[in-house]
């Protein structure tokens, strides 16, 4: 309606309203531009303080997951720790206990040496007192009684002999034994500590892999 009523006015008239109206709308483009600027700009503004409160927001839960990591693999490695160092103790309680048995069994095993030994002794003295005698009183005794004390000497001797061999005999398969009980706990000792490192680096591993995925979750 305006440019219609400028086509009955003075040249110079309407091209003053021209210019006039030109310029009102450039006054109201430049307004409403502002107007956009400032809501755009607090719009962006509250955008941003939103996001910063977000962002504090999970850095406070970070902060809370890492505290409640940190203790939990805190509490896993004490666990591990104090089951190992209980096995070590058990292995030395165990080493002890096998050298305490090797050592009785040796300790034994010297005993009826020795016990053998003076027995050994003591029938080769009585031989050399039996043969002295013997010897002494050989005229007055006839053939036939001194073959048969000879023969009854001989038979002791024998028995001695094989009860020695089997006392021998006897104690070597126990200190056989013992050794092969003393290598089987050392085998089981190797297996229990392998198995407990292998059991350890799973946990740690899965601990790992439960903190990538909580992470990546996030």
């Amino acid at each position: 309606n305006s440019l219609n009523s400028l086509h009955y006015c003075h040249p110079l008239t309407f091209q003053t309203n021209i210019l006039t109206e030109l310029k009102n709308w450039e006054l109201n483009l430049i307004q409403q531009h502002k107007l956009q600027m400032r809501q755009e700009k607090e719009k962006h503004a509250t955008q941003v303080k939103q996001l910063q409160n977000e962002l504090e927001n999970l850095k406070e839960l970070l902060h809370t997951y890492e505290i409640s990591i940190s203790r939990k693999d805190e509490v896993v490695i004490t666990n591990l720790t104090q089951a190992l160092e209980k096995q070590k103790e058990r292995a030395v309680l165990m080493r002890k206990f096998t050298l305490w048995r090797i050592q009785h069994v040796k300790a034994k095993q010297e005993e009826y040496a020795i016990r053998m030994a003076d027995r050994h002794f003591q029938t080769t003295l009585m031989k050399k007192v039996w043969a002295t005698w013997r010897s002494v009183i050989e005229e007055r005794w006839k053939d036939k009684v001194a073959r048969a004390c000879q023969l009854r000497a001989e038979n002791v001797c024998i028995q001695i002999t094989n009860d020695y061999e089997a006392k021998i005999a006897e104690l070597t398969a126990a200190l056989e034994l013992a050794r092969s009980e003393v290598l089987r706990l050392h085998t089981e000792r190797d297996q229990y500590e392998d198995t407990m490192k292998k059991a350890f680096m799973r946990g740690v591993c899965a601990l790992n892999l439960e903190a990538m995925t909580m992470f990546q979750s996030k």
